[in-house]
């Protein structure tokens, strides 16, 4: 294969995990949009289109190998396209989470505990994803640095969310055992909610460790 062919192939690969973060990033403002209106139709929608995704991933997986394999890249080519079947595997997962989103809003019956924010947590590991994938886009360094930084911030939300719920729930004095197992169901779910958004968050930090492997040779925060 001539230079400038492989370098086509190169540049359609990196267009290609962009597009696919796209249509992630669709599926997850679905989902969270689903879970803040308890609108269990938006819900079943991302559930039903998660197949997109993962024809999607079995591609970009395909087209990975086989530029490795008869190629044969070295140095950065070779942690360009090694890194770019990492970034498409967290992308993959994103959208699993999306649809286990997807899925407890067809759940929920009210809001137990309006003081847990779930759309300021939701925004904010969004936002994380839009800014991580910018970075691959553009090779943005101190972007895949800021991205780690700030995940803290999304844990620490993550981790006083599960915890007032937790420390609610065992105060709670209910003698009703409907009413008691009708409320283990949307603390389960609330706190699964609040999991899964962390998740989301970590998976972005995955992409933004990638990319700096990517561009710079450095495994700092790959973890």
């Amino acid at each position: 294969m001539a230079r400038n062919e492989y370098q086509q192939k190169l540049d359609e690969l990196r267009e290609s995990v962009i597009e696919m973060s796209d249509l992630v990033s669709e599926r997850l403002d679905l989902a969270l949009r689903a879970l803040e209106t308890r609108n269990e139709a938006l819900g079943q929608e991302v559930i039903e289109r998660d197949h997109e995704i993962n024809e999607r991933y079995l591609d970009l997986e395909r087209r990975c190998t086989n530029l490795i394999a008869l190629q044969q890249p070295v140095a950065g080519d070779l942690r360009f396209i090694a890194a770019s079947f990492k970034i498409i595997t967290d992308l993959e997962r994103i959208a699993d989470l999306a649809t286990n989103l997807g899925e407890y809003a067809g759940r929920a019956r009210r809001e137990v505990y309006p003081d847990v924010d779930v759309a300021h947590i939701g925004q904010r590991v969004r936002e994380a994803l839009a800014e991580a994938i910018d970075a691959y886009a553009e090779e943005d360094v101190a972007a895949c640095y800021r991205i780690a930084e700030r995940d803290d911030e999304v844990d620490d939300l993550c981790s006083r969310a599960s915890e007032l719920v937790i420390r609610d729930l065992i105060d709670s004095d209910l003698d009703d055992g409907t009413e008691v197992e009708r409320l283990f169901e949307e603390v389960s779910r609330l706190l699964l909610t609040v999991r899964d958004l962390e998740r989301v968050g970590d998976h972005a930090v995955n992409i933004a460790a990638r990319t700096l492997y990517m561009i710079e040779n450095d495994d700092e925060l790959i973890y």
